[in-house]
Formats: structure tokens, C-alpha cells, sequence
């Protein structure tokens, strides 16, 4: 489905809460280009629509009957790349973070956020940037430097390039799309094809989890990152 001619957001609500699905769409039904396209109450139905619709953006908890957010994230991201999980929990302990974020999840919210926030963090996914505050992205970061590296295996011809190489580097120290392009005299589109191209040879799909093996591999340090 993606991003219709009248260029609104394609949104998915999955959440077991009806009292909470309801107060996001009155929330985001209020954005002239936002559209809200299905709301989904367990893991597997989510996953099932999630594939038939495409939406610009799956609003996800992680806390879910039949199948869980994070396995449900892993699944949609596997079936459908181009879809952006956005997820919206009451957990914020790194195990959580970590699991969904490795998952391909593009950003994490806590229940206790405003709706102008929900709002920002749909238009910013959209937009190819990640959303963690800094401290919550340190304390996944160093988090996943306490596990077993995982080797990353790239052919010869598929190594990351000094371009490729310079952009996870701002990415992992917080900078926007709109920020590493103005940075380096790019255009949007060239930045985000970049990223596209990162993703593939590191065989993820979401920049923080690029980030994240990229430390696990050895191409960025943690002191970068901070």
C-alpha cells in the first residue's frame, strides 16, 4: 500500500489494549496525512496484515497474545522491508530495547509519551531516521557490546566503501538523514540510498541495527558513538 497520491501515512495500531488503540487513533487521526488502515489486537494477525496492506508504519507493543512485538517486528521486517515498526511499550530495560531493535524495529517509545511525540515519531521513521533518545541508544549500544560478537561476512565486493563507512559513522552518533546530507554536501535521496545499500551488506534493516553491528563487527567503536 505505502504512501498514497495524497501522500498520507499509512499507519497500523497492533496493540491487545482497545482502550489504547482507540486513544492513538484519535491522536493520529487528527493529522491531515496520517490514515489509519487497520488495528490488530495479536502478534499473528499482525503479521498477516502487515503483508496484505504494507503500511507506511506499524505501531507495535511488545506485550502480545498468540505472538509477541518482537517476534511479530522480526517476521513483518523479513516479509515486508519497506514497512516501518514503531514500537510502543511500557518496557525501557535494555533487554527489551535490544531484542526489538535487533528485530529491524526503526524506533521505541515508552507508554508514558505524549501524542505530539507518537506524531513526531511517525513522520521521522517515515523520513528514514531512528528514534531513541540519546541516552536510551548508549545504554543499547553498550548493552550489545556485552554479548559474543557476531562476525559479519562480507564478500570482496561487498565491503562497505569510505563513503559507506562515513555515514554509519553519523548515524551512530545521532545525526538525521537531513543532517549527514547537509554535512556532506549530498542530496536526501543519495543519503538514504547509501543507508539502503549499508543494510543490504550488513544484512539488516533499521539504522540503529546497523549501528549496532557495525560495533559488533568492528567498523565503529562505542567511543564514536558516544
Amino acid at each position: 500500500m505505502g504512501q498514497n497520491v495524497m501522500d498520507k501515512i499509512s499507519i497500523m495500531l497492533v496493540d491487545d489494549h482497545p482502550l489504547l488503540r482507540q486513544a492513538l487513533r484519535t491522536v493520529l487521526e487528527r493529522q491531515a496525512d496520517f490514515e489509519i488502515i487497520a488495528e490488530v489486537d495479536d502478534g499473528e494477525e499482525a503479521v498477516r496484515l502487515a503483508s496484505e496492506l504494507v503500511p507506511d508504519v506499524v505501531i507495535m507493543d511488545i506485550n502480545m497474545p498468540e505472538l509477541d512485538g518482537l517476534e511479530a517486528t522480526r517476521q513483518i521486517k523479513t516479509n515486508c522491508p519497506s514497512v516501518n515498526v514503531l514500537v510502543l511499550t511500557i518496557y525501557d530495560d535494555s533487554e527489551h530495547l535490544l531484542g526489538i531493535l535487533e528485530a529491524g524495529a526503526a524506533g521505541y517509545l515508552t507508554k508514558r509519551v505524549y501524542g505530539q511525540e507518537v506524531i513526531h515519531a511517525v513522520r521521522a521513521v517515515v523520513a528514514g531516521d531512528a528514534i531513541l533518545s540519546p541516552q536510551i541508544f548508549k545504554q543499547v549500544l553498550k548493552h550489545a557490546l556485552k554479548d559474543k560478537p557476531k562476525p559479519v561476512l562480507l564478500d570482496l565486493g561487498e565491503k562497505l566503501t569510505t563513503r559507506e563507512l562515513e555515514i554509519l559513522n553519523f548515524v551512530a552518533i545521532g545525526l538525521s538523514n537531513k543532517d549527514i546530507a547537509r554535512k556532506l554536501n549530498l542530496g536526501l535521496p543519495t543519503v538514504k540510498g547509501y543507508l539502503v545499500g549499508i543494510y543490504d551488506k550488513l544484512n539488516v534493516g533499521s539504522r540503529t541495527e546497523a549501528v549496532v553491528t557495525g560495533l559488533k563487527a568492528g567498523f565503529i567503536t562505542l567511543d564514536t558513538a558516544e
